[in-house]
Order: C-alpha cells, then sequence, then structure tokens
C-alpha cells in the first residue's frame, strides 16, 4: 500500500481530510517537535485508528507532505508516484497528481 493509499484509508475511516487531522492535532500541541509514540496514541484513542494509519498520520503531523523518494517510481507494494503526498481529500486529488 502506498503511503499516499494510507492516507486516503485514514480519511475514510475517520471522516477528517489528512490536513484536517493535521490542523487538529495543532490544536492539541503535536508538530514537527512532538515525539511520535503520544501523536500516534492520541491518532489512535481519539480517532480509533489502528497503529499502522496512526503511525502513517503521525509522519505527516510530524513531517509534512514531503516524503522520502526511496520508492516514488517503484515496482514495489509501497510506491508513490511523486514526494510529495495530497493531503485535501481524495475526491479532491488531481488526476494527475
Amino acid at each position: 500500500m502506498s503511503f499516499q493509499a494510507y492516507l486516503d484509508s485514514v480519511e475514510k475511516q475517520t471522516g477528517l481530510t489528512p490536513r484536517q487531522l493535521v490542523e487538529l492535532a495543532a490544536a492539541q500541541g503535536f508538530g514537527p517537535e512532538s515525539k511520535a509514540g503520544p501523536v500516534v496514541e492520541w491518532l489512535k484513542t481519539e480517532h480509533g485508528l489502528g497503529h499502522g494509519h496512526a503511525q502513517a498520520m503521525a509522519q505527516v503531523i510530524r513531517k509534512g507532505d514531503r516524503i522520502s523518494a526511496k520508492h516514488v517510481g517503484t515496482a514495489g507494494s509501497h510506491r508513490d508516484s511523486g514526494d510529495r503526498l495530497w493531503l485535501d481529500g481524495a475526491a479532491t486529488r488531481p488526476a494527475d497528481w
């Protein structure tokens, strides 16, 4: 599953776009300086995410919409088409994203 697919799944599970979750996290005091553990626990407790989806979302909360180019354009199951993630919801993502 690509990183973007994880975020799309988070949106389906919570009804919130990744950007909305980033904003809610910021209101809780979570951001770039936060440790992953407390962010993951908050996402699991407050938003009902499983561990893997909470980890993916915590990465976005802490590191932003850029991902490592390690899997970009590869043939593996975790590939993404680019090194940026779309945070404004699957329904608004451009077809060429």
